[in-house]
């Protein structure tokens, strides 16, 4: 004689008692909008923000756990004599001023190959600014709704 008619109850039972325990359990409502939001692995203002900010350039890695992005090469059609390269770092759970870094590359061509050129403080800066900006404008949405 079998006993997966036996165990398959028995498990049946066991679901059954595990659902009915958790039945009474009032759990907290979640509050969306708070400024710490992190069911990836950092905050999802400052990851979606990045992601639209840099989402021009093909993106080589996108990583929502470590919160790394990595942008490869982009010319600008209107510039294809220069291209620039871009890495942001999500480094907190809350959605505050220091917790994304952007690091850029650029490229310029001269005789026929591509040659590392200086990036200007202020370009990376600014980058970092549209990124908060946008963060803190969808926390702001998502408070209204």
């Amino acid at each position: 004689m079998s006993n997966g008619p036996l165990v398959r109850a028995a498990v049946a039972i066991s679901v059954a008692a595990s659902l009915a325990a958790c039945a009474g359990n009032e759990r907290p409502q979640a509050d969306l909008a708070a400024a710490q939001v992190s069911t990836i692995g950092v905050n999802s203002y400052l990851w979606r923000a990045a992601l639209e900010t840099v989402g021009f350039a093909p993106l080589l890695q996108a990583d929502s756990a470590g919160g790394v992005i990595v942008t490869d090469w982009y010319a600008n059609p209107g510039n294809p004599g220069e291209r620039v390269k871009m890495t942001v770092s999500i480094l907190d759970r809350d959605l505050r001023a220091d917790a994304v870094r952007v690091a850029a590359s650029r490229q310029v061509t001269q005789g026929g190959a591509w040659v590392d050129a200086p990036v200007q403080a202020a370009t990376v800066q600014k980058l970092e600014d549209i990124i908060l900006t946008k963060a803190r404008t969808l926390r702001r949405q998502a408070i209204a709704n």
